[in-house]
């Protein structure tokens, strides 16, 4: 099969798009621009801090955040948030690193240990056995926690993630069929519902990329990259979500861009809806971040997990 657009040998052939090597990188890079435009993700003004793993999404967001930055000269950088998860944060991280290095691009790494005085590896049976609580879930609100105040206490104006467009659709079908369209609300190519000063504004560059895609191009793109998933990743609602995705896009070949593009049409209403109803911001008594109520949920989840019983 040949580029559509060329003579060379094909790399890539998808709803009725069929790229060679180089045209294919071209595609990635040009609609990765395209939707940093199109939803104003990154701007001349911002300070840019790109959250990465050194997985293949978040290379792939750092690499095309790279390029986007130096064309427009926006200071930027990577951060990075070791958990502690045994024979497998060491390898990305390695990753990361050589990455970096090859590239030349400032990283900071937080380490769930430093941060808290536990690793994810080190609560994870109490929080299954005691708390009843998935490793993810805990992870995800110590992640996400750790991410905000480092990008904030480092002076970043945007905070990038690797977010594609399967795990826009996989947190959208979870939402829903939790029924929580709130959730729901803050998702799109910017999270979040309100703006708060200690919140940085999270973006997602990848958003209109598949996963499929987001692979090919760090494979085409030789970037050293482990493509193993997180050991925990089977212990989780959205693992499930995501092989039943994966099984309707196979039957139908496009399912996840129409769902996408059917939740984009909404998403105004639930953000104007979402809104009106919020609560003003609360701080927390022990950290000062934004929070629901009194205690944020890090704070809540390090004292459950994290603090010695005297």
């Amino acid at each position: 099969m040949q580029c559509d657009q060329c003579e060379e040998r094909a790399v890539y052939n998808e709803l009725g798009k069929t790229y060679c090597k180089n045209h294919f990188l071209s595609y990635f890079e040009k609609k990765v621009e395209k939707t940093i435009k199109k939803y104003s993700l990154i701007q001349k003004n911002d300070k840019v801090c790109v959250a990465t793993s050194g997985g293949k999404d978040s290379l792939a967001a750092l690499y095309t955040t790279m390029l986007y930055c130096n064309e427009y000269k926006i200071p930027f950088f990577a951060l990075a948030i070791d958990e502690g998860i045994a024979a497998y944060r060491d390898h990305t991280l390695k990753d990361l690193k050589t990455f970096c290095d090859k590239y030349n691009i400032q990283f900071r790494v937080i380490s769930f240990k430093k941060a808290f005085g536990k690793t994810l590896d080190e609560v994870q049976n109490k929080a299954i056995t005691v708390l009843n609580k998935k490793p993810c879930t805990v992870c995800g609100i110590f992640r996400r926690t750790l991410l905000n105040r480092s990008a904030r206490e480092l002076g970043a104006t945007k905070l990038v993630t690797g977010h594609n467009l399967d795990d826009e659709s996989q947190s959208f079908l979870m939402n829903l069929l939790k029924g929580n369209m709130r959730h729901n609300a803050a998702l799109g190519p910017v999270s979040g519902l309100s703006e708060n000063e200690k919140f940085i504004t999270r973006v997602k560059p990848l958003y209109h990329m598949t996963e499929r895609e987001t692979r090919l191009f760090c494979v085409l793109r030789k970037f050293e990259v482990n493509f193993n998933e997180c050991p925990n990743i089977h212990l989780s609602f959205r693992a499930n979500v995501r092989d039943v995705l994966n099984e309707i896009e196979n039957k139908s070949p496009g399912a996840k861009h129409g769902m996408i593009n059917a939740f984009l049409e909404i998403l105004p209403e639930l953000k104007k809806k979402y809104r009106e109803e919020r609560k003003e911001f609360q701080y927390c008594k022990k950290c000062n971040d934004p929070c629901a109520g009194d205690i944020c949920n890090a704070c809540k989840q390090e004292a459950e997990l994290c603090k010695e019983v005297v």
